[in-house]
Order: C-alpha cells, then structure tokens, then sequence
C-alpha cells in the first residue's frame, strides 16, 4: 500500500474510462474512490463501470469506495417556438404553467412550487446564472418578472432560485428508481443532491437504511443556513461548488467553503470539496496556476478529499488529472507550515474514551517518530475520530467489514485493511506489527501506535493504546 498522501481523491468515472486497465490506472495514480454520476448514462453503464471498479480493487487488494451520485430535482424552464430567444435589459418576462412553446414575452415554467414561492423582488438565475430576472407580480398560475441580465435563452434551460426554499423533495421519481438500482449494485455511499433542509437528509435516510453511507451536497443557501444540523445528520458532506457558486455570489464561494470544511472537521465528518478543480485538464494535459492553488488551499484547509468531475469522465487527459492532483497534494502535505496549520484549527475533543485516545495519538505522534497509527474499528468511527485530530503519522486501519473499509477510503490518512484476526490485546499488537510491516508502512526500528478497543469485535469500545517498536 505505502501511501504517499493523505487527502483522498475522489474521481468521476463515464465515457473517459473504457476498460478495467483504465480504471486500474487511475487507481495506481492516486484515486481512492470512485464517483458515478446518475445525471448521465444510462443503468447498464453505470453497472459495467461499477464492476470495473470491484475487480480492480480484487486485483490490487485494496478497498476501493464508490459513491452514486444522485440527479436531484432539476428545474428548468419549457421550450421555445423557435428553439430559443433574445432577452433584452428591462424587458418584461412571463414565466407560467402554460405548457405551449414561449416567445420573448413568455415561457411556461413547469414547477408550480418555484411559483408558489416566490415573491415580488426574489430573484431567479437561469442558465448557470447567465441569466437574472427579478419578480415584480405574483399570479396564482404565473409570475411576471423584469430582465436584469439578459442574453441569449433557449429549450429546457435550468433555473436556480437562491432566495427561496422550495417545498420540494430532493428526490425525483427518477432518483428513487436509480437509487434503488444503486442499492442493488451495492454502492457504498450516495450523493444527496439540492439539499435544502434537515428533513431532506431523513427522508434519504428512509429509503437507504444501513445498505450505504450519505453523502449530502451542500450547493443551496439554506443548506448553508442548516450546514451544523445536515452536517450531523449525515455521514459525510460535499461542496458542490458549481450550483453554489450560481446561487450566491461567487465572491462569497470560498468563505463557504471554508466555514463548511471548518465545521465538517469539528463534527467528525469527511469532507469533500468539488467542482471544476481542474476544469482546463478537460482539453489541456496541464492546468492552469489559478486551478493548482485552488486545488492546494482545499488541501491547506483541511479537506478530507478532492474531486474531478468532467476532467476524469469526459476529458481527453483523466489520467495526466489524477496525476498532477495527486503531486499537487504531496507537495502541500510536505510543507513545512502544512501540519501546523492543521493543529492550529484543531476541534476540541468531546469527553469520550475514543476522542481522548484520539489526542493521544496525536499529540505522541507529534512527539515521536511515529511510523504509523493503527486503530482496529468494526465500525469506522474511531478511524474517523482518529482520522480528524489529523496525526502527523498515516492511520492503517485494520477491519473485518470490507463495507468499513470502504467507507473509509474518503477519510483523511486513513488506509484500511480488511482484516478479522481479533484474539486478545497480545495477539492484536503482534498482528498489527506485521500488517504494518506488510503493507509498507513500517520497517524496523520504527514505532508503531496501536489502539483498539477491549473486549475485542465491539462497535464503539475503543479503551486502549499501546506503542511499539517493530523488531
């Protein structure tokens, strides 16, 4: 294994990847889990590339996560009788439930929710944002709006409504029945998308049960407003940074950003930052200054892991993406200032046996030359809570649960080995020495910390470290 970074890379697999030696590839260059996004292809597509994913990770041994990403309800605006529109400044547009093709003066609006909640002086965004109109009446079947940013407008263009929360479930028809596959498949989390409030997260929850992990994407104001209660709600976030960034200011993207990494780290929950990182790798195999310091300030705050989109399904060079991600990461994560900003934005520990292990760890991480961390977890949680103090030293965590494992490839610093040989302490400390040896991780002479948790095989007992010297 050796790992050479801990922030995880998360990469979005489609018509970029054609075969399982694709796949592999990307692996052996840095991916740790695998995003499937269901806003494109078809099911059969999704399912050969998720079987790509299952055999390389039998291949190289090694636990690989896959997340499903789900649509999420996508508004947009009808057709046009002549395919599109020009809208000019101060020009008046109606848009109503009328379902007949639009002109320049109307345009049917096929979500009586967005009209029911808006109100005169709301603004909506369509098309990315390209476009702004502001409500100036409001009709039982229609509202009137006034063009403040006009532009071209055509068929089925998408509109975000940042000053309003829809009474609308983040669940479309669609999305129940790809989850429903997803499930089947055996995905290991799924992206909840245009999360508005608490109550969307037990909704997901109802449907999912124990069979995934959820991943909630934070790209709406009022998922901003609720972060600390989604947040807590969940297993992991995502800043999705491209809804986000249309439904408030642009300027006020990374503040956000920051705050939702502040605020992931303190509960305890992974992170992931999303979203055009390495937009110009889709066409150039080399990226631009602005997208490398992007990508090291997600690095520099504390992100669990980072995302390709495009440049990894579609682009022309996924695999040079991963690659210069992957230095990107190292270089940051060797910096001398790097783990010292990590400790200065430590979260307080919480008064539980895990956590004052967890500061345990460490701090004696930071004192000695500590090879590895290993921490035997049925659960995952104490990996997490080790995972968030951000220990000098890399976390093997060592498991019976491959579904464990896998959840745990979005964790930072933490590379899991599925592994069931629980006897007693002696037993686990002569173990975790060899498996620490075995995957490259520790040679001899090196100190080795071990926590576990007595009885062994308990979920949640984590009570005991021991540091070792590997003969």
């Amino acid at each position: 294994m050796t790992p050479d970074k801990k922030v995880k890379i998360l990469a979005t697999l489609g018509p970029a990847t054609r075969s399982i030696d694709d796949v592999r590839e990307l692996v052996e260059n840095g991916v740790n889990l695998f995003r499937l996004n269901f806003s494109h292809g078809e099911h059969a597509d999704h399912a050969e590339r998720f079987g790509w994913i299952r055999e390389v990770e039998r291949q190289l041994n090694q636990p690989i996560g896959i997340l499903m990403d789900l649509q999420g309800p996508k508004l947009r605006v009808g057709r046009f009788a002549e395919g599109k529109v020009q809208l000019k400044r101060g020009q008046t547009l109606r848009l109503d439930l009328d379902s007949t093709p639009g002109d320049s003066t109307r345009v049917n609006l096929p979500h009586p929710e967005i009209i029911d909640a808006l109100q005169p002086g709301m603004s909506l965004l369509v098309d990315d944002g390209r476009l702004r109109l502001t409500v100036t009446a409001k009709h039982a079947d229609a509202i009137d709006t006034r063009v403040e940013a006009g532009g071209e407008l055509s068929d089925r263009k998408g509109v975000n409504v940042p000053e309003a929360v829809l009474e609308l479930s983040p669940l479309t028809e669609k999305d129940r029945r790809d989850l429903a596959f997803g499930l089947e498949l055996g995905v290991d989390w799924v992206a909840l998308s245009f999360v508005q409030r608490p109550q969307d997260i037990h909704e997901a929850r109802e449907l999912i049960g124990d069979r995934a992990f959820l991943m909630a994407k934070i790209e709406k104001p009022s998922a901003v407003q609720h972060l600390r209660e989604i947040a807590r709600l969940c297993d992991a976030i995502m800043v999705a940074r491209g809804d986000l960034g249309v439904e408030v200011p642009a300027e006020n993207v990374p503040r956000i950003q920051r705050n939702i990494v502040r605020t992931c780290r303190q509960l305890g929950r992974p992170v992931v930052v999303a979203t055009q990182m390495l937009e110009s790798m889709r066409f150039s195999p080399a990226p631009t200054r602005a997208e490398v310091t992007d990508v090291a300030n997600a690095v520099a705050e504390g992100a669990d892991a980072v995302m390709l989109s495009a440049e990894t399904a579609s682009g022309d060079y996924p695999l040079e993406a991963v690659s210069m991600m992957s230095k990107i990461i190292r270089q940051v994560e060797s910096g001398p200032d790097y783990q010292a900003q990590l400790d200065v934005n430590r979260p307080s520990a919480e008064a539980t046996l895990p956590d004052a292990i967890s500061c345990a760890i460490r701090r004696i991480s930071g004192i000695l030359p500590v090879a590895v961390l290993v921490n035997y977890t049925e659960s995952g949680r104490s990996s997490l809570r080790a995972s968030r103090e951000r220990p000098a030293a890399p976390i093997l965590s060592l498991t019976p649960n491959l579904a464990t494992a896998r959840k745990l490839s979005v964790a930072w610093g933490v590379y899991s080995v599925i592994d069931a040989r629980m006897y007693d302490m002696e037993h686990v400390c002569l173990n975790a020495l060899e498996l620490a040896r075995a995957q490259g991780m520790a040679g001899t002479g090196d100190t080795v910390v071990i926590t576990a948790g007595v009885p062994l095989g308990q979920s949640g007992t984590t009570n005991s470290l021991r540091i070792e010297m590997l003969n």
